[in-house]
């Protein structure tokens, strides 16, 4: 369908109460008399789980990376294909995942808590038989678009493996995924935190003696960051799972597709947008790669160092995506405006932090990763560049994200497209087919698209009125 075709999904449209007949009060929408700042303090308590789940889960890439670069720049750099190849496949389950997150904590706001645990069903069902699909693909066709990237031979030889293993086993991730959006949606954001913690701790302790061949195992190089990642997260799903059916967040039932609808409706948007964003980041990367090896791994690197400010501000748009939704479904406009204010606040204090740390302290971060002194030297540039992008970073991600618990995901996909390919692609093309700069000028072109995106964001946010979204 074409484009010009598609109705922005500017409401969301809940099915008729079946269980309540009075809103329920979470725990952050108590009566209108209390101050503000107490408001604050329960934004609080909700925010910081989210943050650092986020964080321990971009852990999980880290560590394979810093593992992994005690083999070489190649194995960094077969690590960083299969990741970016896994990320580019999450696109559409993140996409049902911020459905079920914005549906869930509207049906939650107001008191209709069966119909969440309906909602939450009907997405396991439909995410399940996606990750048929695409663990399929993945695993036999992986390792070829490796090679069409423009790979060298003994990386693509390396990230074939790494990406069969993980494309085979995807199920213990796309259901952690999805998981966690039921509970964020529903105000939980302690029981993931916890899994991605126990994910962490797990893959720590295999990961080591799997690629090196420490304790008595044998040495797998990457193939072992994958056995690694496959084991660990299947104990974090099979623990949110138990969790999840405890807490009674899923209700059994039988396939409710116009409950699906309404989910898909909020999340087809967001499924595009992490396509045009991941697909944008491939050709991009590939303008990375055209410089060489040792480019691209301290590329890689510098992402992973940078995710540790990353993370968080992406954590805060879930956030403030979950807290516009519930005080919204609850009919509290004046929460919901100082919960975006106080996940903004935390957002850009943190990155800010993090900003001053890239500037000031490359050369010390990228050695934790890599002994290669023009590695060393290409991922401090990197990182000084990063340092400028922070807090455009955080305000994008926080606006985003509460532009998406108002259901208006489809603005947040155009402005995507706009940013990735008509600025960073179209940017860095230019730069090096036509004008052949150096690296540091393409890595440059994402500061221009982050400071669009930021303007977009909260330009849209603050001429949108709220009362008008109907439930």
């Amino acid at each position: 369908m074409p484009l010009h075709a598609v109705t922005p999904p500017e409401t969301i449209d809940l099915p008729p109460l079946k269980s309540y007949n009075k809103p329920m009060l979470l725990p952050f929408v108590k009566k209108r008399g209390r101050k503000p700042v107490s408001i604050r303090r329960d934004v609080f308590r909700l925010s910081m789980p989210v943050l650092l789940s986020s964080l321990f889960q971009r852990l999980v890439s880290i560590v394979d990376v810093f593992l992994t670069g005690g083999l070489g720049a190649s194995a960094i750099a077969a690590t960083g294909l299969g990741q970016l190849l896994m990320v580019t496949t999450m696109t559409v389950f993140w996409g049902l995942s911020t459905g079920v997150t914005v549906v869930i904590s509207h049906l939650w706001g107001a008191g209709r808590r069966e119909d969440a645990g309906r909602a939450a069903y009907v997405a396991c069902l439909a995410g399940l038989v996606m990750t048929a699909l695409c663990s399929l693909a993945g695993s036999h066709w992986g390792g070829d678009i490796a090679r069409l990237m423009g790979a060298a031979g003994n990386v693509q030889e390396m990230a074939a493996e790494y990406i069969r293993l993980v494309f085979l086993w995807m199920i213990w991730t796309t259901g952690l995924n999805i998981l966690s959006a039921i509970m964020h949606g529903a105000g939980d954001t302690r029981t993931p935190m916890e899994a991605i913690i126990l994910v962490n701790i797990l893959h720590v302790l295999l990961a080591w003696p799997l690629i090196y061949g420490k304790l008595g195992m044998p040495a797998l190089g990457v193939k072992g960051a994958a056995i690694a990642i496959n084991s660990s997260e299947f104990v974090g799903f099979t623990y949110l799972l138990i969790q999840a059916l405890r807490k009674r967040y899923i209700t059994f039932s039988r396939p409710d597709f116009g409950l699906f609808r309404r989910i898909w409706n909020v999340g087809w948007p967001v499924a595009l947008e992490r396509v045009a964003q991941q697909s944008g980041q491939l050709f991009y990367s590939s303008f990375i790669i055209a410089y060489g090896t040792t480019a691209y791994a301290a590329h890689q690197i510098g992402l992973s160092i940078e995710s540790l400010s990353f993370m968080p501000g992406a954590g805060m748009g879930i956030a403030a995506a979950t807290l516009m939704g519930q005080s919204l479904g609850a009919g509290k406009i004046r929460r919901a405006r100082i919960s975006h204010n106080e996940a903004l606040r935390l957002a850009v204090g943190v990155m800010t932090v993090m900003a001053l740390v890239f500037f000031f302290a490359p050369h010390i971060l990228i050695g934790l990763f890599s002994h290669d002194p023009d590695v060393i030297e290409k991922g401090s540039m990197f990182l000084k560049l990063v340092a400028f992008a922070q807090v455009p970073l955080a305000i994008s991600f926080v606006y985003a994200g509460s532009l998406r618990g108002t259901g208006d995901t489809f603005y947040v996909f155009i402005v995507t497209l706009v940013a990735m390919w008509g600025i960073r692609v179209a940017l860095s093309w230019v730069a090096t087919s036509w004008l052949h700069l150096s690296l540091y000028a393409v890595w440059g072109v994402f500061l221009i698209d982050w400071y669009f995106r930021g303007v977009a964001f909260a330009w849209r946010y603050h001429r949108r009125d709220l009362h008008g979204v109907m439930l």
